[in-house]
């Protein structure tokens, strides 16, 4: 009899401890937002410091509010520049909330590059199966289609150029800055066909192109999915930082060993945080997000709580 009321008494103890990490993961950590700081020396020596705010996979649903808020608040960073690396849109009727929490970044440059959850609304599905490897539309329901032209149409008039398959130049605090990305290969819409040629008509056409005696420009690759064809790429192109996301970190992290997918064929070890990616004997910063959301169907993190990440690029010593 006491064995058995031990053995009870241990299932639980287990029960009431999977209770209140299921707790903390649904109600407390995914609205713990938090700025995780970062430093790139990629400038040219005697540069200014150029403040960049990463931001990624929001998913705003219109009633989070508190998700708005703390990113008005992000305004008092005063960022010289804004990386989005997309799946801003977590509801068919978010335009409205994504364009007040970012309001206050207006005249702000920046560029974004989108993920699907920017064109398509989120889904019932079993969280059980990114553990099988990277998800997919395939066989799904048919999705909700967003606004997505509302949303570029706002971005732009934010100041953000469109990086998707694209390729721009922009002067930043003195610091010349070559931007090039692709549209999301997780549903294998990145053209790295046209990569090359974006890069080479882009350096071809810059604005600092009749003054040669300035610093040397500072190559920045942006993707939504950090998928390795694309980081390949682009270290292939010159990139001295890569901006990425749609990893959520992981979204559920065990501690001591860490993310346990990436949803696509990134490493685990780079879910989120700051690394260096090589290839070929190049190599580039590689800076993935952990974003600042869920899907509504999946609204649990742990031990990976949403961020914001505040890359300062500075110059290198040499």
């Amino acid at each position: 009899m006491t064995r058995g009321r031990g053995a009870l008494g241990v299932l639980a103890a287990g029960a009431a401890v999977g209770a209140a990490t299921a707790a903390w993961g649904s109600l407390v950590e995914r609205r713990r937002f938090g700025i995780r700081w970062e430093t790139v020396p990629v400038l040219p020596p005697g540069s200014r410091d150029v403040t960049v705010l990463h931001l990624s996979d929001i998913h705003m649903a219109p009633w989070q509010a508190d998700k708005q808020q703390w990113l008005r608040d992000l305004s008092l960073v005063e960022p010289d520049f804004i990386v989005n690396t997309g799946d801003n849109l977590g509801h068919p009727t978010a335009n409205a909330a994504v364009e007040y929490a970012l309001e206050p970044f207006r005249g702000v440059p920046g560029a974004f590059a989108y993920g699907s959850n920017d064109f398509f609304g989120p889904s019932p599905r079993n969280p059980l199966k990114y553990f099988s490897g990277p998800s997919r539309m395939h066989g799904a329901a048919k999705p909700v289609e967003l606004d997505i032209d509302r949303q570029t149409a706002f971005f732009e008039s934010l100041g953000w150029l469109d990086v998707n398959d694209q390729a721009h130049a922009i002067e930043v605090r003195g610091s010349r800055l070559e931007l090039f990305g692709t549209s999301d290969a997780h549903r294998d819409w990145d053209r790295l066909d046209l990569l090359p040629t974006n890069v080479d008509e882009m350096r071809g056409d810059v604005p600092w192109s009749e003054d040669e005696d300035g610093p040397a420009p500072v190559a920045i690759g942006i993707t939504h999915a950090p998928y390795r064809r694309v980081l390949d790429a682009f270290v292939t192109q010159g990139a001295d930082v890569i901006f990425a996301g749609h990893t959520h970190g992981g979204q559920v992290q065990v501690p001591g060993v860490g993310a346990l997918v990436t949803n696509c064929d990134l490493p685990r070890r780079y879910a989120s945080g700051l690394h260096k990616w090589e290839h070929r004997n190049h190599w580039s910063w590689l800076e993935v997000s952990a974003g600042l959301g869920t899907s509504i169907y999946a609204p649990v993190r742990f031990a990976c709580r949403p961020e914001a990440v505040v890359v300062t690029l500075t110059a290198r010593t040499s």
